[in-house]
């Protein structure tokens, strides 16, 4: 998205300016070059014949990758060598093999994983690496208003009323890491003549290592550059944060920088705004005259954005017109930067995984299905609030290759065009727990078939599909994702019976980032959507903080 004024002049430079108070919505454009994307159906492999209870092989699962090791940043890569990735799905003229008996390990308590991670004396994950910061880069010309842009964001979000956890939020400027320069007295008379705005002039090295300590929990020391004595004459110490807020001019010309942004802004203000702004700033702060400054600004300065500066802004995730005055676009990209940092670190990294949106009611609701002490009559109302929403959101996930266009007559016998959903849609609960989540579903898909996959035992599987599985869209059910050793299961007899992994959403209420990994990156095709994450397992194999035996709560047996 990139936010734009209506009303723009594009200089003999390309330079671009505004004159009105209106932000537009922009998505960029594919090139001529690139070739349109084409979605080809899959054809479902025919149906096998299975019986009700079938046998159960005893090979085990591959272990998953611990959710709690710390991400790190990406390795540096070369400019020319972008990274692709190629999903592994059949091709349209593949033959496929017919498919053999189903090869189900036996499916664990939805509760054990197959390693307990290690954990602490408070029964918490030892090893568990804390939340990551949300990175948002700013860049602009100079003296293009960044400074009050990251200062806003900054003071916004530290004094906000509704947040939902107390957040420190970290600044640090690109100008922290200006290459050391002489110091002698002949070098700082002619330092005027310094080029400060060519990339080269900056310590990348440095910027990136300062970058990845912090996303990944460490304390980094930020250098403090004197511009009057040409080299960096002290450290900051910055402890890790929630938000962490980089501005410069060049931040988004460099294709590893930007690899380390959660969201990328730039700041585009009027030349003789900024050249004007520049000359204060100079003259007053630095002792510097009039004449020198523009010497400077026309020799270095405005070709240094013509060629690097200006055009690192179709990197940008939001153009700003005007810094801090559009109060539309800051009021827009603050509500972005709240939303973004309630979620965990695993939506940055894995595609497929939705989880709602944090409230004060999401909250709420959270707060009470997790007290013990709640009764049968409370657990089950707010559970059914929370999955309506869970179940809603799934339905919001399919594409909208699934609508089409219908139009209705209204009562006042006025007609209104629509959409109405076209593919079949079928609810799939796993084991007694999962049927706690259909009374919700019904609510939201009142025909809906809802068919039951029941693990017996380590050698039984009984389950109750419709004939035509094959050709639905599956919302499968399981309200705690623990290991995920249940669900793995079921995916696995769903994809016998001919479904592909791209054909189900899998819907909890809670889930542990050993569960979400395991299963997202074995069905990288599958959607997960959940309303929380919690902090992970304990030795016992359940989630925690969590909420207990979902099933015996919800129907009343916790106590049996």
């Amino acid at each position: 998205m990139i936010l734009r004024r209506t009303k723009m002049r594009r200089s003999s430079q390309q330079q671009r300016t505004t004159t009105d108070n209106t932000v537009r919505i922009e998505q960029d454009t594919p090139t001529a070059s690139s070739p349109p994307a084409v979605s080809t159906p899959l054809s479902p492999p025919a149906q096998p014949s299975i019986p009700p209870k079938q046998a159960l092989s005893n090979q085990p699962e591959t272990p998953p990758k611990s959710a709690t090791e710390p991400r790190g940043a990406p390795p540096l890569k070369s400019p020319e060598q972008p990274i692709t990735t190629t999903p592994n799905e059949p091709t349209s003229g593949e033959t496929q093999a017919p498919p053999k008996a189903p090869q189900l390990e036996p499916p664990k308590s939805p509760h054990e994983p197959s390693t307990p991670p290690p954990v602490d004396s408070s029964g918490h994950l030892a090893n568990a690496s804390p939340k990551l910061p949300f990175v948002i880069g700013v860049s602009g010309g100079t003296a293009s208003g960044k400074t009050a842009v990251c200062n806003m964001i900054r003071d916004r979000l530290r004094n906000s009323h509704e947040r939902l956890y107390d957040r420190r939020v970290v600044l640090i400027s690109q100008d922290s890491f200006y290459r050391g320069r002489s110091s002698t007295e002949e070098d700082l008379k002619h330092a005027p003549e310094s080029n400060f705005d060519d990339p080269d002039a900056f310590d990348k090295e440095k910027l990136l290592e300062c970058i990845q300590k912090l996303k990944s929990g460490q304390s980094v020391q930020v250098p403090q550059y004197n511009f009057k004595k040409q080299c960096s004459d002290s450290y900051l110490q910055e402890d890790p944060c929630d938000v962490l807020i980089l501005k410069g001019i060049l931040l988004l010309q460099c294709q590893h920088v930007r690899g380390l942004l959660d969201m990328k802004v730039f700041i585009d203000t009027d030349a003789d705004v900024r050249l004007a702004r520049r000359i204060k700033r100079d003259t007053d702060g630095l002792g510097r005259n009039v004449t020198s400054v523009l010497e400077q600004y026309l020799k270095f300065v405005k070709p240094a954005f013509d060629t690097h500066i200006f055009p690192s802004r179709k990197h940008a995730d939001f153009i700003i017109p005007n810094g801090v005055e559009n109060h539309v676009a800051m009021d827009t990209i603050l509500q972005q930067v709240q939303k973004k940092i309630g979620y965990h670190n695993l939506c940055y990294t894995l595609t497929n995984l939705n989880v709602i949106e944090p409230t004060y009611q999401t909250r709420c609701m959270h707060t009470l299905i997790r007290d013990k002490e709640i009764s049968k009559h409370d657990f089950i109302f707010q559970s059914d609030r929370l999955i309506r929403q869970v179940v809603e959101k799934g339905l919001a996930w399919f594409p909208s290759s699934h609508f089409t266009e219908k139009q209705v007559t209204t009562p006042q016998g006025e007609p209104y065009n629509g959409l109405c959903f076209t593919e079949k849609l079928c609810g799939v609960s796993i084991d007694r727990s999962g049927e706690g989540m259909e009374k919700a579903l019904r609510a939201c898909c009142a025909e809906i078939d809802i068919g039951k996959i029941l693990f017996l035992g380590p050698d039984q599987v009984h389950d109750t599909l419709p004939k035509d599985i094959s050709e639905r869209n599956i919302l499968l059910l399981d309200p705690v994702l623990a290991s995920g050793e249940s669900a793995i299961q079921a995916i696995k007899l769903l994809k016998y019976k001919g479904v592909h992994e791209s054909q189900i959403i899998l819907l909890n209420i809670i889930s542990a980032p050993e569960g979400i990994e395991r299963v997202c990156k074995q069905f990288p095709a599958l959607k997960v959507v959940t309303s929380e994450i919690d902090v992970g397992l304990n030795k016992q194999g359940k989630v925690i903080p969590g909420m207990g035996d979902f099933g015996g709560r919800y129907f009343g047996t916790h106590d049996c």
